[in-house]
């Protein structure tokens, strides 16, 4: 995954930007009564316009949306990066709330998390506490919410340093939360005074539309019993509604299955590499092709810099354009094992960041194909490939979050295509009919079992996604997977962070950059789906189970956000988790429920330990010892447990009552 991070800097080189400062920050947001919009900057933190985030004030009221709000931006509020230039929030404004996953920012000058007992990420549980100096309180059920609190570890200079709660357990879509912050300390443990605008809208020195709303959300904190004596902050915020977050790309499955009908997709097969046991013991054929899908998105076959199709600018529906279709490549293994008598199970493949189609050819997925009798097909996550096109865009997001949009959009199409693959893999008029997928005259594709899907990586987050809008996948092992990209790319090894730091100097900016492109890429990212990957299906959609493997100490997708993914999902922990003392936080995993017995009909996290040290306790990549990143896709009994999974839907316990360990790859 992370082999080609060099090429992304490089590519960041050629792109390049002007040392020049980041501007100014504006004054816009939304009213808390009308839809008229506020004043661009909301006073009660005044260290950088659009904080605190996420936050109503930058919305207006809107009935048509499925939350009665819309996100209202303004150009002159978003961060400016080295160039001088806004991101145009436009995209942002098609939506009705904030991410289900949003990283929560303020600065609070001075404060020390230890001497304010803020929950920290190894004590989550602490959040709950009814003297938590930081509540997430749901402002309808009056429930709080699980969290953990963290300093950005990457800014040096304290002014620009911002506090950072994290939700444990995604929010519920549509629903509005209210933060309160109280009884904050510095590290003299003296307490540390609010801001002043705050204070006169508490003392009612201040008659303003926002002060009057501000005194209504102090009035629900006291109804859901949170003691606001000493109250530094408290703000409110809508979280998008499912429709906002999940409505395109479902739009477009429908759409698309609609015109295929009751048919396979077209495809053509390109080439078929046949191989001796001696050339691979595993697997007798490779096969390559390509497949039509409809694109919706706005160039012909959808290169690098295509977005979404609309038919006007305020539609949330991208549209099909007759005549234009997405040519998506495949790439099949067909295991030595499959014969007429004993065709393979088809399955659908997700490859890494930064790499393709011909991932299936590495040996792990060829020991799973060959091991267990399973016929393994994959396409392309739709710019974030190896292709140097697809970095050079992707390198352009990161420089101007204003072309973010192009990869979620993307994104999102490359998940339509993998679904028609999976579709492809399972008619009796689609793959097995060719001469790649028979032997003497007989199919080596069994159609009538169902379809799985296994992913790794980057495969293993966009698996999240796909698993969750699939209509034909109903089980799928995720593996070493995560939700929400805010949180992990801070902490990834395969993130190159020059890429953000050239283009957006300032760190108070590259965590406003992550909660903003979250909202976007909520849309092609778990985080945006996880409430309904297993439980409350999305419409036309059967429910799903998945099998989460993770390897402890993951220094390219960090166990922190694979934990909030199982709690959100309600998955449950194969245990013991760890041998006793490996791990720094007191309760591992808090809040995902514990396998009681094997076989476990339902949704599962299985650990792997390889024995590296576990990662820091900061939002900062883990980078001592050797990576296990790829361990459990290579380990045998691994292996066979996502084999059993796929197959039956049932997780079984390899690890014989005791932590799943095996050696490094």
């Amino acid at each position: 995954m992370a082999r080609l991070s060099v090429a992304v800097v490089l590519v960041v080189a050629v792109v390049g930007f002007l040392p020049v400062p980041a501007g100014a920050r504006g004054d816009s947001g939304s009213s808390d009564a009308s839809n008229a919009p506020n004043p661009p900057c909301d006073p009660i933190d005044p260290t950088a316009c659009l904080l605190p985030f996420p936050n109503d004030y930058f919305t207006v009221r809107d009935p048509s949306t499925g939350t009665g709000r819309r996100v209202h931006l303004d150009p002159s509020a978003m961060p400016r990066n080295n160039a001088g230039v806004p991101i145009d929030p436009t995209e942002w404004n098609r939506n009705d709330g904030f991410s289900p996953g949003s990283v929560i920012l303020t600065h609070v000058p001075g404060i020390d998390l230890t001497r304010t007992g803020a929950a920290p990420v190894t004590d989550i549980g602490s959040s709950l506490r009814p003297d938590a100096p930081i509540v997430l309180l749901d402002a309808r059920t009056l429930q709080r919410r699980p969290y953990w609190a963290e300093l950005d570890a990457h800014a040096s200079n304290p002014a620009r340093q911002v506090l950072i709660v994290r939700p444990a357990v995604n929010f519920a879509d549509g629903a509005r939360y209210i933060v309160a912050l109280r009884r904050l300390r510095d590290g003299a443990g003296r307490e540390i005074s609010p801001p002043p605008a705050f204070t006169n809208m508490l003392a009612r020195r201040d008659h303003s539309a926002r002060a009057s709303h501000i005194r209504r959300v102090v009035q629900t904190l006291a109804r859901g019993a949170v003691d606001t004596d000493g109250l530094y902050l408290a703000w409110d915020f809508t979280v998008a509604s499912t429709r906002n977050l999940t409505g395109r790309l479902v739009h477009i499955r429908d759409d698309a299955f609609r015109l295929l009908g009751n048919a396979a997709p077209r495809f053509t097969v390109t080439a078929v590499d046949d191989f001796t046991p001696q050339q691979n013991a595993l697997v007798a054929r490779h096969v390559t092709g390509t497949f039509e899908v409809p694109s919706y998105l706005d160039q012909t076959g959808g290169p690098p810099g295509s977005r979404f199709h609309y038919d006007s600018a305020t539609s949330a529906r991208p549209s099909h354009t007759p005549g234009n279709t997405q040519v998506a490549p495949f790439t099949c293994d067909v295991p030595r094992s499959a014969a007429p008598s004993h065709p393979a199970r088809p399955s659908l493949y997700g490859h890494g960041l930064f790499d393709d189609d011909s991932e299936l050819f590495s040996r792990y997925v060829e020991a799973m194909a060959g091991e267990h009798n399973f016929v393994f097909c994959g396409t392309e996550w739709l710019g974030l490939t190896d292709r140097t096109d697809d970095l050079a865009a992707g390198a352009k997001a990161f420089a101007d979050a204003s072309n973010f949009r192009n990869l979620v959009d993307r994104l999102q199409q490359s998940v339509l295509d993998t679904l028609f693959l999976g579709r492809l893999m399972i008619r009796p008029d689609g793959l097995s009919t060719h001469p790649a997928f028979r032997s003497a005259g007989a199919p080596l594709i069994d159609t009538s079992v169902g379809l799985g899907y296994d992913g790794n990586s980057l495969g293993g987050i966009m698996g999240g996604v796909l698993t969750a809008v699939s209509q034909d996948v109903h089980r799928a092992v995720l593996g070493v997977p995560a939700i929400n990209f805010s949180t992990l790319l801070d902490r990834s090894t395969s993130f190159p962070r020059s890429l953000l730091e050239t283009a957006y100097p300032d760190p108070l900016d590259q965590q406003l950059f992550y909660a903003l492109v979250q909202m976007l890429w909520d849309r092609a990212d778990p985080d945006g789906y996880a409430n309904h990957l297993t439980e409350h299906p999305l419409p036309h959609t059967p429910g799903h189970r998945v099998l989460m493997h993770v390897a402890f100490g993951d220094q390219q997708v960090a166990n922190v956000a694979s934990d909030v993914e199982a709690r959100t999902i309600e998955a449950a922990v194969h245990e013991p988790l760890l041998v006793p003392g490996r791990s720094t936080d007191r309760v591992p995993s808090w809040g995902v429920r514990r396998i009681e017995e094997s076989p476990f009909a339902g949704s599962a996290m299985v650990i792997w330990d390889s024995g590296s040290p576990p990662a820091p306790l900061t939002n900062l990549p883990p980078t001592v010892g050797v990576d296990p990143h790829e361990d459990p896709r290579n380990s045998p009994v691994a292996r066979e447990q996502k084999a059993v999974f796929l197959t039956t839907g049932l997780v079984v316990d390899v690890c014989n009552a005791a932590p799943c360990r095996i050696p490094h790859a």
